[in-house]
């Protein structure tokens, strides 16, 4: 199978987000790499730069306007190995763990709106803060917003899951989370403050995202609904044949009130109420991994 047969099943695949986040990362920092060697052996690496303006986001509001898919462009957009590499091994370890909980879509979500905080915050603090005021212009790439909105949102969702580090053995995920945002506020100091500043807004997203979904609001819906019409656009269903042939009497009928039967993956309606029982007597945090899982399945039907 080619490498390309691979990528399209790999994005046809409904239950794939993550590896379609990672993949798309990469496909992007690949395809930027081969175009700046290209341009360099044939003498013409000046024409690099234009080449990638198409995909950061400047501070410039004029700059933004004629470049306004950048908003989205730049979470995807990386240079230097490393700055990929962390980035996309904090995506995985983290985002197993949001989509292990809260699905593949919200997962998404939170990546998307992490993006568009972060850039909210980047835009926001070189035009109205005087601090920020010289450097106004300055670009910025990486999916480091979106990255660290899932970590809070990891923790915020379950803040004493414990990950293995190298090093130091067993660590909270709110521990990391809290680490990640000293970082970033500390680096605003240095040489890079305004990629810093979109951790910052990316990581209010993710800590919201999930108070406002335990609330029973979910943040991502209008992005879940952009992606089902974008989905829907480039895989139209088939036209629907109408048939003639009399369909056959049903053999029986349901009972009336009776619950339908859950489908497959769907835990039973049952169980959803009980879940629900313990989570008004005792809160959101009694609930076992198993429960929660159950109870994010349900939502999603």
């Amino acid at each position: 199978m080619s490498i390309i047969q691979d990528i399209r099943t790999a994005f046809d695949r409904r239950d794939n987000a993550l590896n379609q986040l990672l993949l798309l990362n990469v496909l992007v920092f690949a395809v930027l790499i081969v175009l700046h060697a290209v341009l360099t052996i044939s003498s013409a690496g000046a024409f690099y730069l234009p080449v990638l303006r198409q995909f950061e986001m400047s501070s410039s509001l004029p700059v933004l306007a004629r470049h306004p898919w950048t908003v989205l462009t730049y979470a995807f957009t990386h240079e230097g190995f490393f700055h990929i590499l962390f980035n996309l091994l904090n995506l995985y370890w983290f985002g197993q763990l949001v989509r292990e909980y809260l699905g593949n879509r919200r997962l998404v979500s939170i990546y998307v709106l992490g993006a568009l905080a972060g850039g909210a915050v980047f835009l926001l603090s070189y035009n109205f803060l005087p601090a920020f005021r010289p450097g106004l212009g300055t670009p910025v790439v990486g999916a480091s917003a979106a990255v660290t909105a899932i970590i809070v949102a990891g923790a915020t969702l379950l803040p004493d899951y414990t990950f293995m580090l190298i090093l130091l053995g067993p660590v909270k995920i709110k521990w990391i989370a809290l680490a990640v945002v000293l970082i970033s506020l500390a680096g605003i100091n240095g040489g890079n403050p305004g990629g810093e500043i979109t951790h910052l807004g990316g990581a209010l997203l993710g800590f919201v995202f999930v108070k406002q979904l335990k609330a029973g609001r979910d943040l991502g819906r209008p992005v879940q609904a952009i992606g089902d019409w974008v989905t829907n656009l480039f895989h139209r269903r088939p036209a629907l044949r109408v048939s003639t042939a009399r369909r056959p009497e049903p053999v029986a009928t349901a009972a009336r009130g009776a619950r339908p039967a859950p489908g497959p993956g769907q835990p039973h309606p049952d169980e959803v109420d009980t879940i629900l029982d313990k989570i008004s007597r005792s809160g959101y945090e009694s609930l076992s991994k198993e429960e929660k899982q159950k109870l994010f399945r349900a939502s999603q039907q």
